[in-house]
């Protein structure tokens, strides 16, 4: 466990327990499965609730992102809930975390009374399970606000995954037997994920295995704008290093966290078999990219991207697939209005999950928002709170009107005067091209 958290540290702020707040009272209990709720309730509370969903990395109860979101909330006379999920299964806690979320709600509200009104809000897997409960609100919300959400759900997700580590096993290591899934545990997740960058970082040496590598983290979907450069490049060789340097921050992460969600579904529910890789590379954001690379290298695209068609054997377990589809999945089929926010730069939540569930979600329910930053939830409080405040608006108003947008968001977040800077925009993100119909 120390481990798999070790290797993103900047992932930590979103998982880490938050001491109560001065100006609150906290309150905390048990479930039935074992799962702890806490809550923080300001003096001042003036009848709205914030049903927190935290991410990935932890089983650990949480009512807050983070501890400055935590307290710009209850200073302004929000009351927050969340649950840690059951503690005895898979940090992929999908199949007990919207159960124990509302569980949670229902146990605050016995100690304080009823919420006039109630948001959800959920980070990274958090927004995957917020998600799932403005799909089952089951009366008990009013509006739900998911962020840096994993909106293709736990299978597309793995498939997506899939296709860049395959790609670049089978292209940089053809004969290294390289394991991808069915992992015995993080750790051996970890050794894979080593043994996949070790390989990529000498094919870089080269303009083929740098073309090559472009290929692989153009299927991740890695962000095209890195730490190292100043400004978003515009080139293919500039846009090809962004994706490099994210991928070497992301797979140490992405590949044991492969073994939770396998854990979880009790097998492997990814797979490549029948998947044309031209057809995948051609629906790409990142194709002409690709395509520049491969003509400076002297390399037939062409040929590569049918050795991956013709190599590609990875078969999923089918109850697998039917327990992830089960517990991990969205339909787009909303009960409540929901509002999106997601960073333009996400190495680990593609912000290409944004324009899926948007195909699935058609109607007047789901408004989405962008902020024009780098990295995994890398939101201001500002941002969380004028989010916040656009889904309590539509809850109580029943019109989005122009808080949702763009501007409006943005001027609700300087208004709050928080100190920090925040940065919505006006994004349109290209297509999940790995999803598979079931």
């Amino acid at each position: 466990m120390k481990r798999l958290l070790a290797v993103l540290p900047l992932l930590l702020t979103l998982f880490v327990p938050i001491p109560a707040y001065a100006g609150a009272t906290h309150h905390t209990g048990t479930l039935a499965d074992g799962a702890i709720w806490i809550a923080d309730v300001p003096a001042d509370w003036h009848g709205t609730l914030i049903l927190y969903s935290h991410g990935f990395g932890t089983l650990t109860a949480a009512d807050a992102p983070n501890e400055a979101t935590r307290q710009a909330l209850l200073a302004r006379g929000y009351a927050l809930v969340g649950s840690s999920y059951d503690p005895n299964g898979s940090l992929w806690a999908l199949e007990s975390a919207a159960r124990d979320q509302f569980a949670a709600l229902a146990a605050v509200e016995k100690v304080i009374g009823p919420a006039r009104t109630t948001i959800a809000l959920g980070v990274s897997m958090g927004g995957l399970v917020s998600t799932q409960e403005a799909e089952h609100a089951r009366g008990g919300l009013d509006a739900v606000v998911s962020t840096c959400g994993l909106l293709g759900g736990g299978i597309d997700l793995n498939n997506y995954q899939l296709d860049g580590e395959y790609a670049l096993a089978r292209l940089l290591a053809p004969g290294q037997d390289l394991p991808l899934t069915g992992y015995a545990g993080p750790a051996d997740g970890a050794a894979a994920a080593s043994r996949l960058l070790a390989v990529a970082a000498a094919a870089r040496e080269t303009a083929a295995g740098r073309a090559r590598v472009a290929l692989g983290t153009a299927l991740l979907n890695m962000p095209t704008w890195s730490a190292s450069q100043p400004a978003p490049p515009r080139d293919a060789e500039g846009i090809a290093q962004a994706q490099y340097e994210w991928f070497t921050a992301a797979l140490p992460f992405i590949m044991p966290a492969r073994y939770f969600i396998e854990l979880s579904a009790g097998g492997n529910a990814s797979w490549n078999t029948g998947v044309d890789y031209a057809a995948v590379l051609a629906r790409s954001p990142y194709r002409d990219v690709v395509r520049s690379l491969y003509r400076a290298a002297g390399l037939d695209l062409r040929a590569d991207l049918a050795d991956l068609t013709r190599h590609a054997a990875v078969r999923a377990d089918r109850a697998a697939v039917a327990d992830l589809r089960r517990t991990s999945t969205v339909s787009g089929r909303l009960d409540v209005p929901m509002l999106t926010m997601h960073t333009v730069y996400d190495q680990l939540a593609p912000v290409e999950f944004e324009n899926r569930y948007a195909g699935q979600a058609r109607g007047p329910l789901l408004r989405q928002s962008y902020v024009a930053r780098r990295g995994h939830c890398a939101f201001t409080p500002s941002e969380f709170v004028a989010a916040i405040q656009a889904a309590e608006h539509r809850a109580v108003t029943g019109r989005w009107d122009a808080v949702a947008t763009t501007s409006g968001l943005q001027e609700a977040a300087i208004r709050l005067n928080l100190g920090d800077a925040p940065a919505f925009t006006d994004f349109r993100p290209g297509p999940l091209v790995s999803h598979r119909h079931l």
